[in-house]
């Protein structure tokens, strides 16, 4: 049986959901939230020690202004309404991605909230935000160079976002979309891809049971007949 530590997720299907129940995306990534409760829940529950979560990425900025100032404003809602819970619960939240370009209250408040949780050890949540693989590999080239250190497969995990992270041994999208997105390329070379035709927001902990369930079934090569 595979041993589970860390589970990777696209979470697709807000906002076509939101347009299909309220008419409104932004209802969409609000009902979404509920699902990411549920997920952290279920992880605890299946002892997965990592759960990484694309929350925003790179691409995201090309969305209209008032969708992405509504995700900000649930993001920020969020850490307030969960940080206690996290802290009573032993969960550790990360964020991995470039966070610079926040506005500095919520850099602050995501800082805290990594400090507040920095000795929790059930499971850790990673949130990706402002987060694209292929920045952060260039990024990951650029202090390999800076530093003047060999090109090589050590030196450029150990400058990825993820560098204390083992890879994901799943990679879960949902919302009926065949395709990566620019998350996690380098890192899941080798983890078991499921896609969910589910909408995000209609994800629920029996769906979620069922893809770890098969993953403890399935036989890993990694590369060996």
């Amino acid at each position: 049986m595979n041993h589970l530590k860390h589970v990777a997720i696209i979470m697709d299907g807000n906002g076509r959901w939101g347009i299909k129940h309220k008419k409104s995306r932004n209802l969409g990534h609000k009902a979404g939230l509920n699902t990411v409760e549920k997920i952290i829940r279920s992880s605890v529950k299946n002892k997965v020690k990592y759960l990484t979560l694309y929350a925003f990425s790179t691409e995201n900025w090309k969305r209209p202004t008032n969708e992405i100032n509504f995700l900000f404003n649930l993001l920020n809602d969020f850490i307030d309404q969960k940080i206690n819970d996290f802290i009573k619960n032993k969960i550790k939240l990360k964020i991995i991605g470039n966070i610079n370009p926040f506005k500095n209250k919520l850099k602050k408040k995501l800082k805290k909230s990594e400090q507040l949780t920095k000795k929790n050890n059930k499971l850790q949540v990673n949130l990706a935000l402002n987060y694209g693989s292929k920045f952060e590999l260039i990024n990951a080239f650029k202090k390999i160079s800076k530093n003047k250190k060999n090109i090589n497969v050590k030196n450029i995990e150990k400058n990825l976002y993820t560098s204390s992270i083992p890879d994901p041994d799943i990679l879960i999208r949902t919302g009926n979309t065949n395709r990566l997105s620019n998350f996690l390329l380098w890192q899941i070379a080798y983890s078991e891809i499921f896609f969910e035709k589910k909408l995000w927001p209609d994800f629920n902990e029996n769906d979620y049971n069922i893809i770890l369930k098969k993953f403890r079934k399935t036989k890993r090569n990694y590369g060996n007949i």
